[in-house]
C-alpha cells in the first residue's frame, strides 16, 4: 500500500528533489541508518516516521521510533539525573516508553530553578512541549494502524493520558481547566505556563484519533481516554483558534481533516469544524495579505511555510470528504464559503514545495540552521498520505 503511494506521489519536482531522497539523507545525517550515533528531536522524528511510512519504509520507521524512545525518553547524558525519564527500571521503561512523556531535543539543558528566564534562550533548551507530544502520539498511531504493531497504540494512549495529567491544570479550584506550553523535563512542574494557542485542539482530536483506532482482537491497548477527551472539549471550546501564523494555519487544516476522517458519517454536521476551517480560512488571508514570499529566502523559515504546504494538501481530502455529506454541508453556508475560499489556494501548496526544493534555497544559512526540520516537512509536502490520511 504505501510503497505504490510512494510511486505514485514522490515525482521529482522542477528542482529534482524528492522525498525518498531527503529522507535517506535525513536518515544518514541523524543515525537512523550508518555509523553515526542518533540525534533526535521529537517534532522533526514525528514527521519522519510518517514519511517512511509514505515511503513504504516501515523498517525504518519502526527503527527511528526505537531511538526516540531511547534517546528522548530517557534523561540527557549532561544530566545528573540517568535512566528513564518516568524514573521506571530497565524492563519497564522498555515496555512503557512514553509513560514518562518525551524530551524535545534541544541542544541545552532545561532551564536551572534559580536562572532568570532569556526567553530567546529558552527556544535553545530542553524540556517537555505538549504540541511535540501530541505530534509524536500521531505518529506511533499512524505506525500501528499501517503495520499491525499493537505495542505502538498501547505507548500513544500511555503518552496521552501522561501528558494531559502533567500540562493540564485548575487555576482555582472549578475553574475551568488550562494547560501549560511547555514542562520540565520530569514534569514535574512548568517552565513556561502560558497556554499554547492550538495545544487543546490538538489534545482533542488526538486523543479521539486513538480512541478511534480499535483494532480487532485487542487487549492491553492502554487507557481510554475518557476523562481526557471531556477536559480537552471544554478547554477547546474557550479557546480563540485564528491565528495569520503559517505554521498554525497549516496544523488547523490538517486538523479539520483527521476530525472530518473521524466523524465518517455526516461531517458537515460538525460545528468544531465549521470553527476550525473558518479559523484557518481567516488566518490565511490575513497571513497572504502580508505578502509572504514577496520576501527574500534568506530571511525566511522553510518548516514554518511548509507546514502550511501540507494543510493545503489537507484542503483537497478536506473536500471529498465534506461533499459526501452535501445536504448538511449547504446548510452551513459559512463552512461551505470558507471551504471555496480555500480550495483556490490550494495549488499554493506546490509553489512553496518547488521554492524550497530549489538548491539555491537550500544553500542559504535560514535553510542549514534548521536543515532536518526542513528536510523533513519539506518530505512531508511531497509525499503528504503517511502524516494525512488514517488507515
Amino acid at each position: 500500500m504505501a510503497t505504490s503511494q510512494a510511486k505514485r506521489h514522490d515525482e521529482p519536482t522542477a528542482a529534482g528533489c524528492t522525498a525518498a531522497s531527503l529522507m535517506h539523507a535525513f536518515a544518514e545525517r541523524t543515525g537512523v541508518i550508518g555509523d553515526l550515533p542518533p540525534v533526535r528531536y521529537l517534532w522533526t522524528d514525528a514527521f519522519a516516521v510518517c514519511n517512511f511510512l509514505a515511503l513504504g519504509q516501515a523498517d525504518l520507521a519502526e527503527r527511528l521510533i526505537e531511538q526516540v524512545h531511547a534517546v528522548l525518553g530517557q534523561h540527557r547524558a549532561d544530566d545528573a539525573r540517568t535512566g528513564w525519564i518516568g524514573g521506571m527500571d530497565a524492563q519497564t521503561g522498555t515496555e512503557h516508553p512514553t509513560r514518562g512523556g518525551l524530551r524535545i531535543g534541544k541542544p541545552l539543558p532545561e532551564r536551572d530553578d534559580d536562572t532568570v528566564v532569556d526567553w530567546d534562550l529558552e527556544w535553545e533548551r530542553d524540556g517537555q512541549y505538549f504540541h511535540y507530544l501530541a505530534r509524536w502520539m500521531h505518529a506511533l498511531d499512524q505506525f500501528s494502524r499501517r503495520t499491525g504493531h499493537a505495542d505502538a497504540g498501547r505507548w500513544a494512549r500511555e503518552l496521552a493520558q501522561t501528558a494531559h495529567r502533567a500540562f493540564t491544570y485548575a487555576p482555582t479550584p472549578g475553574a475551568p481547566k488550562r494547560m501549560y506550553w511547555k514542562m520540565r523535563i520530569d514534569l514535574s512542574q512548568p517552565l513556561v505556563e502560558a497556554m499554547g494557542q492550538h495545544d487543546p485542539l490538538d489534545a482533542l482530536i488526538t486523543y479521539w484519533q486513538l480512541r478511534a483506532h480499535q483494532p480487532q482482537g485487542r487487549v492491553g491497548h492502554g487507557p481510554e481516554l475518557d476523562a481526557e477527551l471531556r477536559d480537552m472539549a471544554a478547554i477547546v471550546a474557550g479557546t480563540n483558534l485564528l491565528t495569520d501564523d503559517p505554521l498554525g494555519i497549516g496544523g488547523l487544516l490538517a486538523d479539520a481533516n483527521r476530525l472530518a476522517q473521524l466523524l465518517r458519517v455526516r461531517p458537515g454536521d460538525n460545528p468544531l469544524l465549521g470553527l476550525v476551517v473558518g479559523a484557518a480560512s481567516r488566518g490565511l488571508a490575513r497571513y497572504l495579505a502580508t505578502q509572504p514570499f514577496a520576501q527574500p529566502v534568506e530571511t525566511r523559515l522553510a518548516f514554518r511555510e511548509l507546514g502550511l504546504a501540507i494543510g493545503l494538501q489537507a484542503v483537497s481530502r478536506l473536500w471529498v470528504l465534506l461533499e459526501r455529506d452535501a445536504a448538511s454541508l449547504d446548510a452551513q453556508p459559512e463552512l461551505r464559503r470558507a471551504l471555496d475560499v480555500l480550495i483556490t489556494q490550494v495549488p499554493l501548496a506546490r509553489t512553496i514545495t518547488d521554492a524550497w526544493c530549489d538548491p539555491a534555497a537550500q544553500d542559504t544559512a535560514a535553510w542549514r540552521a534548521h536543515e532536518d526540520i526542513n528536510a523533513v516537512m519539506l518530505a512531508t509536502a511531497l509525499v503528504p498520505e503517511g502524516y494525512l490520511d488514517l488507515a
